[in-house]
């Protein structure tokens, strides 16, 4: 295979922080590489500095020539005043240009520009090209091409980047974190995308499923050296520990000659003889390499959750709407002690609105909950916590608590405490600021988890959490003794967690399935090919065929079917239009007048979309074979 990257001896420090020291590796066509590692190790770093975004202390970085490169920013940026259709068309790819030229002049109706354009988009053969690029668009819920990017959400302008480097179609892919803010089913679909053809990728991910079904060799980065392993995330995590006890091995040995050189270190006078200084030297040597070899703590939660009565709480009859978009309607539900409930849905279909009304955050329109005596609310966001960027870690916590009771008679202290989540001293002296966004996460969920509920509520908890942190998170939440709802588009982590789902599928249908989430994707996936092949021996009878084969006597005239052609255009993009009004109203962040703006705006949606769907009904019929 023809080699696309080649790294050699690279190193990256900031100041004292050395993330990474002379490490080396290569990429060839068609490898699709996974990168590990845990929160502040330098992997966006490291991506930066493949795309030429941060530049290296040292070492070198040599590409494949003419080879196109397209990056997915784990925060994405574009400059203010673009529209979302500029900022998913910026390729220098003609055709892409071409396309991104005929899709304004198609929203603007210049209808002479317009015209213009259909030769040369003819002359390109670029009309497979715009299918594919409006089925990127459509799977990521991309609708309003003229918005300017400075009014979108961190989600959406990821998922708007995201489209820009599948529609550039690179030979080589280097995407940062590429699922946060897709749902469940959009994340399947780009499975499916970078699953296809010959494509180059590196890659981070926390999404263990994604990486498995994707990547085929995973790279790790660890006490600043680099790993790597030819295989799946079930392989890598086989070889990491066997990596693991082996160093641990050494690690032991290291110390115990350490302490017997020690030992004679102390044993000798001042006055020491020429010929002890070999062993002098080695003593130093010896003594940096256990420092250098030292194995990080795991985290380790093992909080004791408060005591938490039979009665949890209790739905009663709850309504909950934005408009004319129904989040839960007539909802009922008695939670048990201990329940481990997760929440699936698409974006808009009001999951995290549902879980702020449970703890009190959002009201119902009608019906009630009641709620235990016991019950202590620990409370998760997705949105983060709007932390003091000029404190310190340590004072975070301290804020909170200057001492924790870890049950068992054990108290720690808040810097005890912060170790065990992989602050080690001289990190908690930090300022929040010169986290990564994966250690204010984490940061995060020690301030919630210190408060000791017994009731935890998580809004999309995985996101930017390295997968050790992840790994322990669950092992924690399958054993605590304390109630969890969780809303995550991590099947893995939904896997291991939660015992049944709740499925919103949108306009306050609600669902209670009893098992995991790929239980229910395998059940959903069962009935779905069950009603298509329904539909297709319902499509495969004669008498419906003749039917049909009945309506499309009439031939259209040449600007009936330029008509035709606008209307399968302009048709799926108001759909998609509606599904985003949809999605902005029950989001429960709209203010009173954002809320009866966005309402009259997709009722104007729904009524030219259905005087539309007459037409193109009309001229369907029409049609020739």
């Amino acid at each position: 295979m023809a080699s696309c990257l080649q790294v050699d001896h690279l190193t990256k420090s900031f100041g004292d922080l050395l993330l990474f020291e002379n490490i080396s590796f290569g990429i060839a066509e068609g490898q699709r590489i996974g990168l590990i590692a845990k929160n502040g190790a330098g992997k966006t770093t490291l991506l930066k500095i493949l795309t030429g975004k941060e530049t290296p202390d040292s070492g070198e970085i040599v590409y494949r020539k003419d080879i196109q490169i397209a990056y997915l920013e784990q925060n994405p940026e574009y400059p203010a005043g673009l529209t979302v259709l500029e900022a998913c068309f910026r390729s220098e790819n003609e055709t892409v240009r071409l396309i991104a030229d005929y899709e304004q002049a198609l929203s603007s109706g210049d209808q002479r520009k317009w015209n213009d354009l259909l030769t040369r988009m003819d002359q390109l053969k670029a009309w497979d090209y715009e299918q594919r690029i409006k089925q990127i668009l459509s799977r990521l819920n991309i609708v309003r091409f003229d918005q300017k990017v400075e009014e979108l959400s961190g989600g959406q302008l990821k998922r708007v980047a995201l489209a820009n480097v599948l529609i550039t179609e690179p030979d080589f892919l280097i995407l940062d974190e590429p699922t946060n803010h897709l749902d469940l089913d959009m994340t399947e679909w780009l499975e499916d995308e970078l699953s296809r053809g010959k494509l180059t990728l590196l890659m981070v991910t926390h999404d263990r499923y994604f990486l498995d079904r994707v990547c085929s060799e995973i790279i790790e980065i660890d006490n600043r050296q680099l790993y790597a392993y030819k295989g799946n995330y079930n392989y890598f995590l086989q070889k990491r520990q066997e990596r693991i006890d082996t160093r641990n091995l050494e690690l032991n040995r290291f110390n115990k000659l350490f302490q017997k050189e020690l030992e004679w270190m102390r044993r000798q006078p001042q006055a020491r003889a020429t010929k002890a200084q070999a062993r002098i030297d080695s003593f130093y040597e010896l003594e940096k390499k256990v420092q250098r070899e030292k194995t990080q703590e795991n985290i380790r939660l093992e909080l004791k959750t408060s005591y938490i009565g039979n009665k949890i709480f209790e739905a009663k009859h709850v309504y909950k709407s934005f408009g004319d978009i129904k989040i839960v309607e007539d909802f009922n539900y008695v939670f048990a002690r201990y329940e481990k409930m997760g929440i699936v849905g698409n974006n808009g279909t009001g999951k995290s609105t549902f879980i702020k009304m449970l703890i009190g955050q959002e009201l119902a329109d009608r019906g009630t909950f009641e709620i235990g005596e016991t019950v202590r609310f620990g409370y998760y966001s997705q949105d983060g916590l709007a932390f003091d960027e000029k404190m310190k870690v340590i004072d975070v916590i301290q804020n909170i608590a200057e001492v924790i009771d870890w049950g068992g008679g054990r108290r720690l202290t808040a810097s005890q405490f912060l170790q065990h989540f992989l602050f080690p001293p001289e990190k908690q002296q930090n300022y929040v600021h010169q986290l990564s966004g994966g250690e204010k996460r984490r940061l995060y969920l020690c301030s919630v988890l210190i408060k000791n509920p017994n009731f935890l509520a998580l809004d999309e908890p995985t996101n930017d959490l390295d997968i050790l942190t992840l790994n322990i998170l669950e092992e924690y939440l399958a054993a605590c003794k304390a109630c969890v709802i969780v809303a995550s588009h991590d099947r893995y982590f939904m896997d291991k967690v939660v015992d049944h789902v709740l499925v919103f599928k949108g306009q306050g249908d609600i669902r209670d399935f009893p098992g995991n989430y790929t239980q229910y994707r395998e059940e959903k996936e069962r009935i779905e090919k069950k009603g298509k092949s329904k539909k297709e021996k319902e499509m495969s009878n004669p008498s419906r065929k003749s039917s049909q084969d009945s309506l499309t006597i009439k031939k259209l005239s040449f600007n009936e079917k330029r008509e035709l052609e606008i209307l399968e255009k302009e048709i799926p993009l108001l759909e998609m239009e509606q599904s985003q009004l949809e999605s902005e109203l029950s989001s429960g962040t709209l203010s009173g007048d954002a809320l009866l703006q966005k309402s009259r705006q997709i009722s104007r949606i729904i009524a030219e979309l259905d005087e539309k769907t007459v037409r193109w009904i009309e001229l369907s019929e029409k049609s020739e074979n």
